[in-house]
């Protein structure tokens, strides 16, 4: 966490903090707002004005299950997240995740108060340890035989390894990251007031942190499932007017790799189908919808009355007209017509 910024604890690919400026000021304060696509949360975490009603989903039980963890027991996931950077724990743990994933996910969908504090904790610490993408994704060469860990090498023979306790199936044995003094809850943490002084400087800074993501999400409803589940009425127009941001796996970087999408199997037609919700509700003018993605991936949008913001990630954002024309490769944001202008000139009578 740097500054006085509330920023996930672990590094997430395609996380939108840095576009976060450019997308309040288009979706502005209002009383309701939804993410269907939670990951890191970057753009609920900036938000610039006092929180009412959010909801957050995300399809990763694992991934929900740390921020529900986080918001209802801070100290029980920061206790869990301290510990030593190692190999051999790093397997252990995912193999643990990926063997919980199934039931977990199940659990956290059929009950909204559920959560395991231990394997929030064990989560996080992972991802930030964890060297290259596949995190928990259930891919790679390494499985379980009778309670064996064991690897398929170039010649297609499974050879045993030693067994290392009730482990997961479809496991990548990965080398922790060692490098900057981890990443996330792994690297030197900033000095975030007082209890982060002293022996246990480490610890505290992290239950700091918790604590403080803890305080921010104490009012959020965090889901699991499939992303229109949030995109009902009883969830968005009645609770008046609301602003939904959309940030789908995008179809370029599926072809990359499927891994980086929650660590299932990459649907790649979510796209498309987060497209033609937008064309059906972009006109309600309850609705302020954003939608994130990747060059002209969603014009389509344009067409029906919707404009375009294009930014480099690292390199910061520039404006992009609405005709259609950009370059470089940039990352687009999509405004549905209802969102607010931030260049247009107040009316006479305008708030």
């Amino acid at each position: 966490m740097t500054g006085d910024q509330l920023v996930a604890p672990f590094p997430y690919f395609g996380g939108k903090r840095k576009a976060a400026p450019m997308i309040w000021p288009r979706l502005g304060d209002t009383p309701n707002y939804i993410e269907p696509f939670a990951g890191s949360l970057a753009v609920l975490l900036a938000r610039p004005h006092p929180p009412r009603t959010e909801t957050v989903n995300d399809l990763d039980g694992l991934l929900v299950n740390f921020w529900r963890a986080t918001a209802a027991e801070p100290d029980a996931v920061a206790a869990a997240a301290d510990w030593p950077v190692t190999e051999l724990d790093l397997t252990a743990r995912h193999a643990a995740l990926v063997r919980a994933r199934s039931d977990l996910t199940a659990r956290l969908e059929a009950d909204p108060h559920y959560y395991d504090a231990t394997l929030a904790g064990w989560w996080v610490w992972g991802a930030c340890a964890w060297l290259g993408s596949g995190w928990c994704s259930g891919e790679g060469p390494w499985s379980v035989v009778d309670g064996v860990l064991v690897k398929a090498d170039r010649d297609g023979v499974k050879r045993k390894l030693p067994h290392l306790g009730d482990a997961g199936t479809g496991i990548n044995r990965q080398l922790p990251h060692l490098g900057n003094d981890g990443r996330g809850i792994n690297r030197q943490l900033p000095h975030l007031g007082d209890a982060g002084k002293g022996v246990n400087g480490q610890h505290a800074a992290i239950r700091e942190w918790m604590h403080a993501l803890s305080d921010r999400l104490r009012r959020v409803r965090i889901t699991t499932g499939d992303w229109q589940r949030v995109l009902t009425p009883s969830v968005t127009t009645k609770h008046g007017l609301t602003a939904i941001l959309l940030d789908p796996p995008y179809d370029h970087e599926a072809i990359q790799d499927a891994r980086m999408y929650g660590g299932g199997t990459y649907d790649k037609s979510i796209s498309a189908a987060v497209r033609q919700w937008c064309i059906q509700n972009g006109a309600d003018p309850l609705l302020r919808i954003a939608l994130c993605g990747y060059g002209t991936e969603h014009d389509e949008l344009l067409a029906h009355g919707w404009t375009r913001e294009s930014w480099r990630a690292r390199k910061g954002y520039q404006s992009v007209s609405s005709d259609g024309t950009h370059t470089g490769h940039l990352e687009a944001i999509w405004y549905s017509p209802n969102c607010i202008n931030p260049d247009a000139q107040p009316g006479l009578f305008d708030n």
